[in-house]
C-alpha cells in the first residue's frame, strides 16, 4: 500500500472536521508587536524595542468540546538569543516548518498520539516520523507569560497490544541557538534585483519605471565588473564606492538621483526579506547647486521664434503649448489627439502631480493649431515627423528628443546649458505674473495665478516665482540719490 494510502486516512480523521473546517490555525510569529513587513520603516529606536521584546510562534488547535480555535502554548525555542531580525525570523521558520509537520500528520496537543500509531502500523516508515507532542498550557500573569517547553518525546509506556511495532524514533526537535539552522537559499545580484524591477513595474507607470531600470542595471554592470555576484556580498561601502564613481564622471546631482532610486530598490528587498538591512539610507545626501533654466530676454525670445519659424515649425508649435498652457515638456509629449476639445477650448493633461488635470487654451493658442478633426484621436500630438501620428516611445526619450531639437536652435545663437525648453515656461510665467501685478496686489495676483500655473498651493507658487526672479522690485534710486548729495555738499 502506498504511503498516501497510509497517511491520509490520519490526517482525515485528525485535521477535519466541523463541515471540512481544520481543526488548527496556521502557525504565526509574535514579533516583538510590529508588523514585520514594515520593518525597514521603523526607526532604530523602534527596532531595538521590538527585540528587546520576546518573539515567539504561536498557533490555536479546535477543542474537541466546545470545537473553537483556543490558543495554544507560545513556542519560543530559544529564538530571542538570537539578537537580530534576520537571526529570529530565520529559526522561527523552521520552528514553523516543523510544526505544521506535526499537525499535518495529525498530531493533537495535550494527547497521546498512540492511535495515530496503531492506524499507519502497517507502515514502518510513516511510524518513524511519529512521536508524542504535549504542549503544556500557557500560564499567564497580569504581568509575564511564564515561559514554557515543547516536549518532543516518544510515548513514555509502550502499547499493550502485542503486535504493536516498538516505540518510535523521536522526530528531530526544532533547532535551538546551539544547533545549525538550515541556510535560505539566497539570490543572486541579479534575481534580487530583476525582482525588485518586477515589482516596481507593477505598481509605477511607465516613465517612472525607466527612471529605476536604467540606473539599477547600472550598478548591475558595475558590480558584475567587479567580480559580485551575490546579493549578500553587497555593503555599504560597496554602494559608496560605485555612486563616487557615479559622482566622479557626472555631478552630484545625477549620484543623488542614483542613490535615492538603489535605496528604493533595496528598501523593496528589505521588505520582501531578501536583504536584512537597507544601509543605503545611512548614505549622506551630497549638497547640490540648484540648476534651473533662465528666462529669455525679450530680444533672445524673438530672435529664436523668427529661426524656428523659418527653420523648424514644428518645435515652435511644441514650444507654443510649453508658453501658452505653461506645461512642462513632458506634459505635451503625453497630449493626444483627443486631449485638445477646440470647440470647448479645454485642455486634457495628465500631469505628474494627479491623473488628469483641465486648462483652458488661451484664444492665442487656438489661432495658431490647425484644424484637427480629421485626425486619428489615439494619435499623438506631437511626433518627430508632423502633428498627429503614432509614436510608442516612454516619455522620457519624447522629451530628451525635443530638448536635443531645441539645442540645435539655441547651439545657433550660442546660448549655454542654462537655457531649455522650461526657459520659456518660466518666461511666459514671469511675463504674465508681472502684467498683473500691474493691476492686482501681490496676494490677488498669486490666487489668480494659481489656477493658471498649475501649482497645487500658494506656498508651492511663490517658492516658484522667487526661483524665476518674477518679482522685482521698483527702481529704487531715489532712496539713494538724497544721501549721495548731501555727501557731496559735506565735502
Amino acid at each position: 500500500m502506498s504511503f498516501i494510502s497510509l497517511i491520509l486516512p490520519a490526517v482525515y480523521d485528525k485535521v477535519y472536521s466541523l463541515n471540512m473546517k481544520l481543526n488548527y490555525s496556521g502557525p504565526k510569529f509574535y514579533t516583538g508587536g510590529v508588523n514585520i513587513k514594515e520593518w525597514s520603516k521603523l526607526t532604530r529606536q523602534q527596532q531595538k524595542d521590538a527585540l528587546a521584546k520576546d518573539w515567539y510562534v504561536y498557533f490555536s488547535y479546535r477543542d474537541p468540546k466546545t470545537k473553537t480555535l483556543v490558543r495554544q502554548t507560545a513556542i519560543k525555542a530559544g529564538v530571542n538569543r538570537f539578537k537580530t531580525k534576520r537571526e529570529r525570523l530565520t529559526f522561527m521558520k523552521v520552528v514553523k516548518r516543523s510544526l505544521i509537520k506535526y499537525l499535518e500528520l495529525g498530531f493533537v496537543p495535550k494527547e497521546d498520539n498512540n492511535q495515530i500509531l496503531s492506524k499507519i502500523s502497517g507502515s514502518k516508515g510513516v511510524s518513524e516520523k511519529l512521536t508524542k507532542v504535549e504542549f503544556k498550557e500557557e500560564k499567564t500573569t497580569q504581568k509575564t507569560v511564564k515561559k514554557t517547553k515543547t516536549l518532543l518525546s516518544p510515548p513514555t509506556t509502550p502499547p499493550s497490544t502485542p503486535h504493536t511495532p516498538p516505540p518510535p524514533t523521536p522526530l528531530t526537535a526544532p533547532p535551538t541557538p546551539t544547533s545549525p539552522i538550515l541556510e535560505e537559499k539566497y539570490m543572486t545580484i541579479k534575481e534580487a534585483f530583476d525582482f525588485a524591477l518586477k515589482i516596481k513595474k507593477r505598481t509605477l507607470s511607465p516613465n517612472s519605471y525607466s527612471g529605476y531600470l536604467n540606473p539599477t542595471r547600472q550598478f548591475q554592470k558595475w558590480l558584475e565588473e567587479n567580480k559580485i555576484y551575490d546579493i549578500r556580498a553587497i555593503q555599504k561601502k560597496t554602494v559608496v564606492k560605485y555612486l563616487n564613481t557615479v559622482l566622479e564622471r557626472t555631478s552630484a546631482r545625477t549620484r543623488n538621483n542614483a542613490r535615492t532610486t538603489l535605496s528604493a530598490i533595496f528598501s523593496t528587498l528589505e521588505d520582501n526579506e531578501i536583504i536584512e538591512d537597507n544601509f543605503i539610507l545611512k548614505i549622506n545626501i551630497l549638497p547640490t547647486k540648484p540648476e534651473r533654466n533662465k528666462t529669455l530676454t525679450p530680444t533672445q525670445e524673438s530672435q529664436l521664434e523668427t529661426f524656428m519659424s523659418e527653420n523648424d515649425p514644428l518645435l515652435l508649435s511644441f514650444i507654443q503649448f510649453v508658453s501658452y498652457c505653461f506645461l512642462r515638456p513632458v506634459e505635451v509629449c503625453r497630449l493626444r489627439i483627443k486631449d485638445i476639445d477646440v470647440a470647448d477650448k479645454k485642455l486634457y493633461v495628465k500631469a505628474k502631480n494627479k491623473k488628469v488635470k483641465i486648462k483652458i487654451i488661451p484664444e492665442i493658442l487656438i489661432d495658431l493649431l490647425p484644424d484637427l478633426s480629421d485626425f486619428n484621436p489615439d494619435h499623438f500630438l506631437f511626433t518627430p515627423y508632423g502633428m498627429g501620428g503614432k509614436w510608442n516611445i516612454p516619455e522620457r526619450d519624447k522629451r530628451n528628443y525635443f530638448s536635443r531639437r531645441f539645442k540645435k536652435v539655441k547651439d545657433h545663437f550660442k546660448l549655454g546649458k542654462e537655457y531649455g525648453l522650461y526657459s520659456y515656461r518660466h518666461t511666459y510665467i514671469t511675463k504674465l505674473y508681472r502684467e498683473m501685478r500691474k493691476e492686482l496686489t501681490p496676494n490677488e495676483t498669486k490666487s489668480k495665478l494659481l489656477g493658471i500655473t498649475g501649482h497645487t498651493t500658494i506656498e508651492a507658487l511663490e517658492k516658484y516665482l522667487r526661483d524665476i526672479d518674477a518679482e522685482l522690485p521698483a527702481d529704487y534710486s531715489g532712496f539713494l540719490q538724497p544721501s549721495i548729495t548731501n555727501n557731496t555738499q559735506n565735502d
